[in-house]
């Protein structure tokens, strides 16, 4: 099998691989994968992708303050996003969203102004936004509504196949990851299954999520093909074809032309 593979979303910030970052990284080109975007989750992490796209050529990043990590924010954070975002290789503003799933969570009305700001951002800058959806599906979708101008994708997407269509309808793409593979992912493989091939991208949300048969251990990147797989399993064609659809979809919307 000769898969070449865009992880569209991994953490590689994450203290998860703290012991053995260089290791992983340094392992995903013999294991078919060309390219990885890493996005930030607060302004610290998203300066640690921006170094991580430095020192890998095939390492890309986003930059953006995720719903469960904006009980800080200041207004004036969006001027240091803003400067993120200039640094060669941030391809996007990210992540971003909303999570009403953690009781602990910042305020519903916080987590909505942070993600208005930075939808406006990505907007201003002319790049994708890569949004955060959890349990917050129909605030998500008017909230993007309120931005015509910004495109995004909704990673890891967890809403039902009419919302993905939905989005596609709004000019968004829709990712998904190895809960694909998962038993109990209907409403994961309703939305794969309607959602046209060329709005599709997939990703590992590394360390989180493994595909079967990892499900319970540490996710990475080299992982990806199984989650392309079961994609090609779900569309009727080949896992060659659909990692080729899916580089190229991600590429396109990342704007990774060279």
């Amino acid at each position: 099998m000769s898969m070449t593979l865009f992880d569209t979303h991994a953490h590689y910030d994450s203290r998860q691989f703290h012991s053995d970052r260089d290791q992983v990284l340094s392992a995903l080109p013999a294991q078919g994968v060309e390219l990885v975007v890493n996005p930030g989750c607060d302004l610290a992490s998203s300066q640690t992708a921006v170094e991580l796209a430095g020192r890998y050529p095939f390492v890309y990043a986003a930059v953006g303050v995720h719903p469960e990590d904006c009980g800080d924010w200041e207004d004036g954070h969006i001027d240091r996003l803003r400067a993120l975002a200039a640094q060669p290789k941030v391809v996007a503003v990210g992540e971003i969203g909303l999570d009403y799933y953690w009781p602990e969570n910042p305020p519903k009305e916080l987590q909505k102004r942070v993600f208005r700001a930075q939808l406006a951002l990505a907007g201003e800058l002319d790049l994708p936004a890569i949004v955060h959806d959890r349990e917050a599906h129909g605030d998500c979708l008017d909230i993007v509504r309120e931005f015509p101008r910004t495109r995004g994708v909704f990673h890891c997407f967890s809403g039902s196949a009419e919302m993905a269509m939905e989005l596609v309808k709004l000019g968004w793409m829709i990712s998904f990851t190895g809960v694909l593979t998962y038993k109990n992912a209907r409403k994961a493989v309703e939305a794969a299954q309607a959602v046209p091939l060329d709005r599709i991208m997939i990703e590992t949300d590394s360390p989180y999520m493994a595909p079967v048969p990892h499900r319970g251990k540490r996710n990475h990147s080299g992982y990806v093909g199984l989650i392309c797989q079961r994609l090609a399993e779900l569309k009727g064609i080949t896992p060659d074809e659909c990692s080729r659809i899916t580089l190229e979809n991600g590429r396109r919307f990342f704007q990774i032309l060279e």
